[in-house]
């Protein structure tokens, strides 16, 4: 029997899906004209289409890495303290970032991506990858060209070999993301020297990336405690350093430290940052901070070094 020829729905279909279609229902063939016309379904909202970034056709997620599993230092674990926080996932990153890009500069990260897995690690004098580190800024914004660089260096699995070339040879941005990306792809103290090298330059923005996570798993406490007070020296906010609660706990030898720079700045007159009574109050909690100094006006050092 020759059904009567229907007329496809008006219906909106979600521009953004990519799975398989649904079998269409047939059209009821008895009754038709004596029901009464049902209003139309709001049309389904759009489904968040998955990344295109790994080369496998039909996976669900960007091919990053896996973050390697370190077991947490020993140096500073005083009962009590508390548990390191556990590190985003690249996915996670990826998650967080994609809504703000625009569209080219989405398109354009993904096929960074793609790139990047399909030709990781290092290929003669510069890898493709490379080149898009440098292309980030101007790409994504400079507002989110941290995170895409760190993605780009997870897409590439970047070892501790290209990431001291891209540390090298880059620029202070792209220095930055290999700080940030460390903790994710180095698993051992390999790659300490990078985070030394950044802690000895008066870049603060290079300083506040090398005080992340890997910093607080391996650098040993006598470097670990200069790197507090090179915070304090700079400027840069203590709260921006990892495990910072964790590593300070009970620490004596930290807490002298930090009152001897007290009374040097008081003997000098200048003012003693708040930071460091923060700090020094994660080493002794009953420890009472010492006598601020006067205040010379609006336009004090603020715990910045002359």
């Amino acid at each position: 029997m020759t059904h009567p020829r229907t007329t496809r729905s008006t219906e909106p279909t979600p521009p953004t899906r990519t799975t398989r279609p649904s079998p269409e229902t047939p059209a009821a063939t008895t009754a038709t004209t004596q029901a009464a016309p049902s209003p139309p379904s709001p049309p389904s909202p759009p489904e968040t289409s998955t990344p295109a970034v790994p080369a496998t056709p039909g996976a669900t997620a960007p091919a990053f890495p896996a973050t390697p599993e370190t077991p947490a230092p020993t140096t500073n674990s005083t009962p009590g303290a508390p548990a390191p926080a556990p590190l985003p996932t690249p996915s996670t990153l990826y998650a967080d970032l994609t809504p703000h890009l625009t569209p080219p500069a989405r398109a354009w990260l993904d096929q960074a991506l793609r790139e990047a897995d399909s030709q990781p690690g290092l290929h003669g004098p510069l890898a493709v990858w490379e080149l898009r580190l440098a292309e980030a800024g101007r790409r994504c914004g400079h507002e989110h060209a941290d995170a895409v660089r760190v993605l780009i260096l997870h897409a590439a699995r970047a070892g501790t070999d290209a990431l001291t070339r891209v540390y090298s040879q880059g620029t202070a941005a792209e220095r930055r993301a290999v700080l940030h990306a460390l903790p994710h792809l180095v698993a051992g103290p390999d790659a300490r020297p990078l985070v030394e090298d950044a802690l000895r330059t008066n870049d603060t923005r290079l300083v506040a990336a090398a005080v992340g996570p890997y910093a607080a798993r391996h650098l040993p406490p006598h470097l670990w405690r200069h790197a507090v007070l090179k915070c304090l020296f700079t400027g840069v906010p203590v709260t921006g350093i990892a495990d910072l609660e964790r590593r300070a706990h009970g620490d004596v030898e930290l807490a002298r430290m930090l009152g001897d720079h007290a009374a040097e700045r008081t003997a000098a007159g200048r003012r003693v940052p708040e930071d460091l009574y923060r700090v020094l109050a994660l080493t002794d909690p009953t420890a009472t901070p010492p006598a601020q100094a006067a205040d010379h006006g609006p336009h004090g050092t603020d715990g910045k070094e002359s």
